[in-house]
């Protein structure tokens, strides 16, 4: 408590220039690896969760809730009723639940996790050649996204690839150190995600294709996030609570854990199962279901021993191609059921999303009619 203190003392000294601690971190183009690679003691002040989050930290209840699993194991046979009935219920209560028996072998899954973390190892120059915070790039390497909108940096370093950009995707972008992992898992991931749009659709009690004939599956991108080792690990996160721009994200993870969901206004921890894939609902998901389905605010907690690899999958349909309004799907409104949000366009949401701290809930109600 008292280096916490002495930290926490240091930080309000009358000379602090956030904005220029911030570009000298984002010059060194090195992450959050890098300061840990420097043997760091102290974290740098930008990364200091404000005083009214970390009070609120030492009241808030972490409960013994178990996040729900769907065993997709029969989907094609005489369980695909009954787990549509799961997926909805995890979708209306939850917004958050694992899968098992997905049908992505375990060695894809762990090639593309050590693929992610022989990446961030790589030697710092070959890195700085992709350091970029163009999202235009289809291939490119940061350190949070929203560094200069957030109260507070995360502990947590980027290698993103992403299918929305203008340009064709090119797999030699993919550096060759995880390229081969990276395409054969883009290849699984993406086939599950029709899968599981189908079991969506059935869900909402529409026809299985229909979240796909809108768009949904069609642009994706995948964030490699690396998680160092922090030596003050209360006193910041690993990603900022917030919910996902995307329709529906599919998220690999390590066995670390530290992913939490909140649930009834308590942190519930997620439990990494081997083999087995962590699921939300996104923003627009939430809005084209007219609230039917939950999009859920997250979190990762930081670790003081052990560094954390997981790599999300989002899904947020036509983003840069032939603008599309996505609202509200007529099916589920009516007169004792009017629509909640307006039409919107992706490249619209994204950009109000991005434009602010990452995490601001209020880009979602900026939709509601």
């Amino acid at each position: 408590m008292k280096q916490r203190m002495d930290i926490l003392d240091c930080s309000k000294s009358s000379d602090y220039d956030r904005a220029k601690e911030l570009k000298s971190f984002d010059d060194t183009k090195a992450g959050v690896k890098g300061l840990v690679d420097a043997g760091i003691v102290k974290i740098p002040r930008i990364f200091i969760r404000p005083d009214d989050e970390l009070a609120e930290e030492l009241t808030t209840h972490q409960s013994n809730f178990q996040v729900p699993i769907v065993d997709l194991d029969g989907i094609r046979g005489d369980r695909l009723q009954k787990i549509v009935d799961q997926i909805r219920d995890a979708s209306e209560t939850w917004g958050l639940f694992q899968v098992v028996n997905h049908g992505i072998p375990l060695d894809v899954l762990e090639k593309m996790l050590d693929g992610a973390r022989k990446f961030h190892d790589l030697d710092l120059e070959v890195k700085k050649e992709l350091y970029s915070r163009d999202p235009k790039r289809n291939i490119r390497f940061y350190s949070n996204m929203d560094l200069y909108q957030s109260r507070t940096a995360n502990w947590r370093d980027t290698f993103a690839i992403s299918t929305l950009a203008s340009k064709p995707f090119d797999p030699t972008e993919i550096p060759e150190v995880c390229r081969d992992s990276s395409m054969e898992y883009i290849k699984n991931v993406s086939k599950l995600g029709n899968t599981l749009f189908e079991l969506l659709s059935m869900a909402l009690g529409l026809k299985p294709q229909h979240l796909k004939e809108m768009g949904c599956t069609e642009g994706f991108n995948i964030g490699c996030h690396y998680y160092p080792p922090c030596p003050a690990p209360d006193l910041t996160l690993g990603t900022t609570k917030h919910s996902d721009p995307s329709f529906l994200t599919i998220l690999s993870q390590d066995q670390i854990g530290g992913l939490q969901v909140f649930h009834e206004n308590q942190w519930v921890d997620v439990h990494p199962i081997a083999g087995g894939l962590v699921i939300n609902i996104g923003d627009f998901l939430q809005v084209i279901s007219n609230n039917k389905f939950k999009s859920v605010d997250h979190r990762v907690v930081a670790s003081g021993s052990v560094s954390r690899i997981s790599v999300p999958c989002f899904f947020t349909g036509h983003a840069t191609e032939t603008p599309k309004l996505y609202g509200p799907i007529k099916e589920l409104t009516s007169e004792e059921n009017p629509p909640v949000y307006r039409d919107f366009l992706i490249s619209e949401y994204l950009s109000s999303y991005f434009s602010g701290a990452v995490g601001d809930k209020s880009v979602l109600y900026q939709f509601k009619l």
